[in-house]
């Protein structure tokens, strides 16, 4: 089967909890941490942080959708972090770690909504999961980037990352590539 090459951007809180996980399913070709949907060109850090940008740290997937389909991916995303958590992730707070699905065209718009919708009764309070086309992406700065395997022994990836990674291996196993199958 021929490559389908598409790309996806999504907020679940902090970038570098849902680049683990993405970086863990088979035909994820690429992830890259950045901020999106925010006001001004080339935000930093620390101006993503102030919270007065606008702007949500996300990662950018590069899948290949013939080996993954983008409904199997959103819901690892949306249950692999709190879709029901307006603004906050854990102790994460602040629109930046909003939830959110920024879709790049209405093909991914309208498979966006399903999965919402078969998901929504899975959950006791309602999703606030925002749905909205891309726009003013940009990449995080290097040091975000590959973020989790490369700190695995700090203390924010071993008490915030690792269970993220322990429920995407008990639940989705049969998603994950062959590297997150080897892990230990």
């Amino acid at each position: 089967m021929a490559e389908q090459i598409e790309v996806t951007t999504l907020a679940g809180g902090c970038f570098w909890c849902t680049e683990a996980v993405m970086q863990r399913l088979k035909g994820v070709l690429k992830v890259e941490s950045g901020y999106a949907n925010g006001l001004i060109p080339n935000p930093s850090y620390e101006m993503v942080c102030s919270g007065v940008s606008g702007y949500a740290e996300v990662v950018q997937v590069t899948f290949d959708a013939s080996v993954i389909s983008y409904a199997d991916l959103l819901k690892v995303f949306i249950t692999s972090h709190d879709p029901t958590s307006l603004n906050r992730q854990g102790a994460d707070a602040g629109t930046q770690y909003r939830s959110g699905i920024y879709y790049h065209n209405e093909s991914q718009k309208e498979v966006a909504e399903k999965v919402l919708a078969e998901l929504a009764p899975v959950y006791s309070k309602p999703i606030v999961t925002e749905l909205e086309p891309l726009h003013n992406y940009f990449s995080a700065e290097g040091y975000h980037q590959n973020y989790y395997n490369q700190n695995r022994y700090a203390g924010y990836c071993r008490a915030v990352i690792d269970p993220k990674v322990n429920k995407l291996r008990a639940t989705y196993a049969q998603l994950l590539n062959k590297e997150a199958l080897e892990e230990d």
